[in-house]
Protein backbone atom coordinates (compact mmCIF):
# COMPACT_ATOMS: atom_id res chain seq x y z
CA UNK A 1 0.00 0.00 0.00
CA UNK A 2 1.04 3.97 -0.74
CA UNK A 3 0.93 6.33 1.64
CA UNK A 4 2.00 10.29 0.59
CA UNK A 5 2.50 13.52 2.23
CA UNK A 6 3.12 16.74 1.39
CA UNK A 7 5.84 18.41 3.56
CA UNK A 8 4.56 21.60 2.10
CA UNK A 9 4.01 23.22 -1.24
CA UNK A 10 4.26 26.32 -3.33
CA UNK A 11 6.95 28.85 -4.05
CA UNK A 12 8.48 28.84 -0.66
CA UNK A 13 9.62 25.68 -1.12
CA UNK A 14 8.09 22.02 -2.06
CA UNK A 15 8.69 18.55 -0.62
CA UNK A 16 6.77 15.14 -1.01
CA UNK A 17 6.47 12.20 0.74
CA UNK A 18 5.94 8.87 -0.57
CA UNK A 19 6.28 5.45 1.39
CA UNK A 20 5.43 2.10 0.66
CA UNK A 21 4.11 0.48 3.76
CA UNK A 22 4.57 -3.17 5.08
CA UNK A 23 6.63 -4.85 7.07
CA UNK A 24 9.74 -2.72 6.20
CA UNK A 25 8.61 0.69 4.43
CA UNK A 26 10.28 1.97 1.83
CA UNK A 27 10.06 6.18 1.93
CA UNK A 28 11.48 8.64 -0.67
CA UNK A 29 11.46 12.33 -0.71
CA UNK A 30 10.40 13.77 -3.86
CA UNK A 31 11.96 17.33 -3.69
CA UNK A 32 14.01 19.26 -0.94
CA UNK A 33 12.90 23.02 -1.62
CA UNK A 34 13.43 24.13 2.08
CA UNK A 35 16.42 24.79 4.16
CA UNK A 36 18.03 21.56 5.97
CA UNK A 37 17.04 22.38 9.75
CA UNK A 38 13.22 23.05 8.33
CA UNK A 39 13.12 19.64 6.20
CA UNK A 40 14.25 18.27 9.59
CA UNK A 41 11.43 19.76 11.40
CA UNK A 42 8.94 19.22 8.97
CA UNK A 43 9.88 15.11 8.53
CA UNK A 44 9.71 14.89 12.37
CA UNK A 45 6.49 16.22 12.47
CA UNK A 46 5.54 13.39 10.17
CA UNK A 47 6.91 10.86 12.54
CA UNK A 48 9.85 10.60 10.52
CA UNK A 49 14.09 11.28 10.78
CA UNK A 50 16.40 12.00 7.86
CA UNK A 51 17.52 7.86 8.18
CA UNK A 52 13.94 6.68 7.27
CA UNK A 53 14.68 7.96 3.74
CA UNK A 54 15.67 5.66 1.75
CA UNK A 55 16.07 7.91 -1.51
CA UNK A 56 15.48 11.30 -3.12
CA UNK A 57 14.43 12.42 -6.51
CA UNK A 58 14.53 16.17 -7.60
CA UNK A 59 12.40 17.21 -10.40
CA UNK A 60 14.19 19.92 -11.58
CA UNK A 61 16.77 22.70 -10.29
CA UNK A 62 14.67 25.64 -9.25
CA UNK A 63 15.38 26.66 -5.57
CA UNK A 64 12.29 25.99 -4.69
CA UNK A 65 12.74 21.95 -5.09
CA UNK A 66 16.67 21.57 -5.20
CA UNK A 67 16.66 23.07 -1.89
CA UNK A 68 18.93 21.24 0.28
CA UNK A 69 19.51 18.59 -1.44
CA UNK A 70 23.26 17.90 -1.19
CA UNK A 71 23.64 18.81 2.18
CA UNK A 72 20.55 16.10 3.04
CA UNK A 73 22.03 13.57 0.73
CA UNK A 74 25.52 13.94 2.22
CA UNK A 75 25.09 14.47 5.72
CA UNK A 76 22.52 11.50 5.77
CA UNK A 77 24.27 9.05 2.85
CA UNK A 78 21.04 9.25 1.20
CA UNK A 79 21.36 8.01 -2.80
CA UNK A 80 19.77 10.68 -4.96
CA UNK A 81 18.50 10.75 -8.32
CA UNK A 82 17.66 13.39 -10.74
CA UNK A 83 18.55 14.64 -14.85
CA UNK A 84 21.53 14.96 -16.01
CA UNK A 85 20.46 18.69 -17.16
CA UNK A 86 19.34 19.15 -13.18
CA UNK A 87 22.57 18.00 -12.19
CA UNK A 88 24.50 20.52 -15.04
CA UNK A 89 22.42 23.01 -13.93
CA UNK A 90 23.55 23.19 -10.42
CA UNK A 91 27.15 23.15 -11.38
CA UNK A 92 27.65 19.39 -11.23
CA UNK A 93 28.69 19.01 -7.44
CA UNK A 94 29.77 16.00 -6.17
CA UNK A 95 27.27 13.97 -4.10
CA UNK A 96 30.45 11.33 -3.08
CA UNK A 97 29.07 8.49 -5.02
CA UNK A 98 24.94 8.97 -3.99
CA UNK A 99 24.37 10.41 -7.45
CA UNK A 100 21.92 8.47 -10.05
CA UNK A 101 20.81 9.62 -13.18
CA UNK A 102 17.12 9.72 -14.08
CA UNK A 103 16.27 9.47 -17.82
CA UNK A 104 12.74 9.74 -19.50
CA UNK A 105 10.85 6.76 -19.21
CA UNK A 106 13.39 4.94 -17.50
CA UNK A 107 12.18 3.22 -14.68
CA UNK A 108 13.75 2.82 -11.01
CA UNK A 109 13.41 -0.24 -9.14
CA UNK A 110 13.44 0.63 -5.49
CA UNK A 111 12.11 -2.61 -4.30
CA UNK A 112 9.11 -2.19 -2.70
CA UNK A 113 8.83 0.73 -5.23
CA UNK A 114 9.18 2.07 -8.68
CA UNK A 115 9.67 5.09 -10.09
CA UNK A 116 9.56 6.78 -13.59
CA UNK A 117 10.19 9.47 -14.54
CA UNK A 118 8.87 11.80 -17.73
CA UNK A 119 10.27 14.54 -19.45
CA UNK A 120 7.66 17.55 -18.89
CA UNK A 121 7.39 21.51 -20.69
CA UNK A 122 9.10 23.84 -18.05
CA UNK A 123 11.39 26.63 -18.01
CA UNK A 124 14.55 24.43 -16.73
CA UNK A 125 17.43 22.69 -17.89
CA UNK A 126 16.09 18.92 -18.18
CA UNK A 127 12.62 18.87 -16.04
CA UNK A 128 11.11 15.35 -15.02
CA UNK A 129 8.05 14.95 -13.27
CA UNK A 130 7.05 10.87 -11.88
CA UNK A 131 5.04 8.11 -10.78
CA UNK A 132 5.42 5.84 -8.21
CA UNK A 133 3.56 2.64 -7.79
CA UNK A 134 4.23 -0.46 -5.65
CA UNK A 135 2.22 -2.50 -7.76
CA UNK A 136 -1.29 -1.95 -6.54
CA UNK A 137 -1.49 2.10 -5.86
CA UNK A 138 -0.38 4.43 -8.39
CA UNK A 139 0.33 8.22 -7.46
CA UNK A 140 1.60 10.88 -10.53
CA UNK A 141 3.38 13.85 -9.10
CA UNK A 142 3.44 16.92 -11.84
CA UNK A 143 4.14 20.07 -9.65
CA UNK A 144 5.90 22.32 -12.38
CA UNK A 145 4.52 22.69 -16.03
CA UNK A 146 3.48 24.60 -18.53
CA UNK A 147 1.41 23.13 -20.18
CA UNK A 148 -0.04 19.18 -20.70
CA UNK A 149 1.65 17.03 -23.48
CA UNK A 150 -0.04 14.09 -24.92
CA UNK A 151 3.09 12.18 -22.94
CA UNK A 152 2.50 13.85 -19.42
CA UNK A 153 -1.06 12.85 -20.19
CA UNK A 154 0.23 9.35 -20.87
CA UNK A 155 1.53 8.99 -17.61
CA UNK A 156 -1.17 10.30 -15.59
CA UNK A 157 -3.15 7.70 -16.88
CA UNK A 158 -4.65 5.23 -14.31
CA UNK A 159 -3.76 7.04 -11.01
CA UNK A 160 -4.71 6.09 -7.99
CA UNK A 161 -3.93 9.43 -6.70
CA UNK A 162 -2.46 12.62 -8.01
CA UNK A 163 -0.59 15.56 -6.55
CA UNK A 164 -1.29 18.77 -9.27
CA UNK A 165 0.17 21.62 -9.85
CA UNK A 166 -2.64 24.73 -9.80
CA UNK A 167 -0.74 27.47 -9.88
CA UNK A 168 -2.63 30.62 -10.53
CA UNK A 169 -6.00 32.04 -11.38
CA UNK A 170 -5.84 33.51 -14.78
CA UNK A 171 -7.74 37.29 -13.56
CA UNK A 172 -5.81 37.20 -10.18
CA UNK A 173 -2.22 36.62 -12.42
CA UNK A 174 -3.27 39.71 -14.77
CA UNK A 175 -4.57 42.19 -12.19
CA UNK A 176 -0.73 41.21 -10.16
CA UNK A 177 1.70 43.37 -9.66
CA UNK A 178 3.83 41.07 -10.85
CA UNK A 179 6.23 42.70 -13.46
CA UNK A 180 4.69 42.06 -17.03
CA UNK A 181 8.29 39.53 -18.09
CA UNK A 182 6.98 37.36 -15.03
CA UNK A 183 3.41 37.15 -15.78
CA UNK A 184 4.51 35.89 -19.15
CA UNK A 185 6.90 33.67 -17.67
CA UNK A 186 4.26 32.14 -14.98
CA UNK A 187 1.69 32.30 -17.76
CA UNK A 188 3.77 30.78 -20.51
CA UNK A 189 3.67 27.52 -22.27
CA UNK A 190 7.13 26.68 -20.29
CA UNK A 191 6.12 27.96 -16.92
CA UNK A 192 3.33 27.00 -14.36
CA UNK A 193 -0.19 25.85 -14.68
CA UNK A 194 -3.31 27.92 -14.03
CA UNK A 195 -6.38 26.64 -12.71
CA UNK A 196 -8.54 26.02 -15.71
CA UNK A 197 -5.89 24.40 -17.52
CA UNK A 198 -5.21 22.20 -14.28
CA UNK A 199 -8.98 21.19 -14.21
CA UNK A 200 -8.73 20.24 -18.03
CA UNK A 201 -5.67 17.77 -17.37
CA UNK A 202 -7.50 16.44 -13.84
CA UNK A 203 -10.93 15.88 -16.35
CA UNK A 204 -8.55 14.19 -18.99
CA UNK A 205 -7.26 11.29 -16.74
CA UNK A 206 -10.23 11.03 -14.32
CA UNK A 207 -10.92 6.93 -13.96
CA UNK A 208 -13.17 5.46 -11.78
CA UNK A 209 -10.09 4.33 -9.79
CA UNK A 210 -8.88 7.63 -9.23
CA UNK A 211 -9.31 8.30 -5.31
CA UNK A 212 -7.59 11.70 -4.50
CA UNK A 213 -6.58 14.76 -6.13
CA UNK A 214 -4.40 17.14 -4.13
CA UNK A 215 -3.44 20.53 -5.59
CA UNK A 216 -0.52 21.56 -5.41
CA UNK A 217 2.18 24.46 -5.51
CA UNK A 218 -0.72 26.86 -5.43
CA UNK A 219 0.72 30.82 -5.71
CA UNK A 220 0.02 32.80 -2.58
CA UNK A 221 -0.23 36.11 -4.58
CA UNK A 222 -2.02 34.99 -7.55
CA UNK A 223 -4.56 31.76 -6.30
CA UNK A 224 -6.88 31.02 -3.39
CA UNK A 225 -7.59 27.34 -1.98
CA UNK A 226 -11.64 27.64 -2.94
CA UNK A 227 -10.81 28.99 -6.75
CA UNK A 228 -8.84 25.50 -6.88
CA UNK A 229 -11.35 23.43 -5.11
CA UNK A 230 -14.45 24.98 -7.05
CA UNK A 231 -12.87 24.34 -10.81
CA UNK A 232 -11.42 20.81 -9.54
CA UNK A 233 -14.07 19.53 -7.91
CA UNK A 234 -16.53 20.66 -11.12
CA UNK A 235 -13.96 18.65 -13.49
CA UNK A 236 -14.06 15.36 -11.71
CA UNK A 237 -17.96 15.47 -10.58
CA UNK A 238 -16.84 15.35 -7.30
CA UNK A 239 -17.85 17.65 -4.18
CA UNK A 240 -14.83 20.96 -2.86
CA UNK A 241 -14.89 19.59 0.17
CA UNK A 242 -13.06 16.38 -1.98
CA UNK A 243 -10.24 18.14 -3.12
CA UNK A 244 -7.15 18.54 -0.77
CA UNK A 245 -4.85 21.88 -1.25
CA UNK A 246 -1.12 21.34 -0.34
CA UNK A 247 -0.37 24.46 1.81
CA UNK A 248 3.29 26.31 1.91
CA UNK A 249 3.51 25.57 5.43
CA UNK A 250 2.15 22.47 6.54
CA UNK A 251 1.65 20.78 3.27
CA UNK A 252 -1.20 17.90 4.14
CA UNK A 253 -2.09 14.97 6.03
CA UNK A 254 -0.60 11.33 5.09
CA UNK A 255 -2.65 10.15 2.41
CA UNK A 256 -3.57 6.39 2.07
CA UNK A 257 -4.23 4.57 -0.96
Amino acid sequence: MLRFKSLGSGSSGNATLVEATGITPLRILVDCGLGLKHLLYRLGEAGLQPEDIHAVFITHEHGDHIGCAKSLSLRYRIPVWMSRGTHTAIGTPDFDGLLHIARDGKAIDLGGMQLTPFTVPHDAREPLQLSCTDGASKLGIVTDLGHATSHVLAHLADCTALLLECNHDLDMLARSSYPAFLKRRVGGQYGHLSNIAAAEIAREVTHRGLQYLVAAHLSAQNNRPDLVQALMAEALGCGAEDIVVASPDVGTRWIHL
